[in-house]
C-alpha cells in the first residue's frame, strides 16, 4: 500500500478553482472505479489551504491517478497559480485502522 498526503496554500482568488479541479479529478475516479484507489481532498479553515490524503494498493494505481487527464490539469493549474505555500508531499506508512484497505 502507497499512503500520500500533500498540503499547500493556494492563493484566495484560486481556491474556488482548485476546489473545481478538484471535483474534475474525483468525478473521473469515480467513473473509473478503480478498486485501488481511495482520493479525498480536504479545504482548512482558511478556505484556501489543501490537504490530499491518498490510499492506493500500490504503485500502479497511484500511477493511475497522475495519469487522469484532470489530474494533469489540476497539476498544471495549480503550479501556474503560484500558490502562497507550495505543495508539500509526504509518504506516512499506515500503523493501524479501523478500514480493510485492498483486500
Amino acid at each position: 500500500m502507497k499512503i500520500v498526503r500533500v498540503q499547500y496554500t493556494t492563493k484566495a482568488e484560486f481556491a474556488n478553482t482548485n476546489k473545481e479541479n478538484i471535483r474534475q479529478i474525483v468525478n473521473e475516479l469515480r467513473a473509473l472505479n478503480h478498486p485501488g484507489i481511495k482520493y479525498s481532498t480536504y479545504v482548512l479553515a482558511d478556505g484556501k489551504t489543501f490537504m490530499h490524503f491518498d490510499q492506493f494498493e500500490n504503485e500502479a494505481a497511484h500511477e493511475v491517478l497522475t495519469g487522469l487527464e484532470s489530474f494533469k490539469k489540476f497539476a498544471a493549474g495549480l503550479s501556474a497559480s503560484n500558490p502562497e505555500v507550495e505543495p508539500k508531499l509526504e509518504l506516512p506508512a499506515l500503523v493501524a485502522s479501523t478500514e480493510d484497505f485492498f483486500g
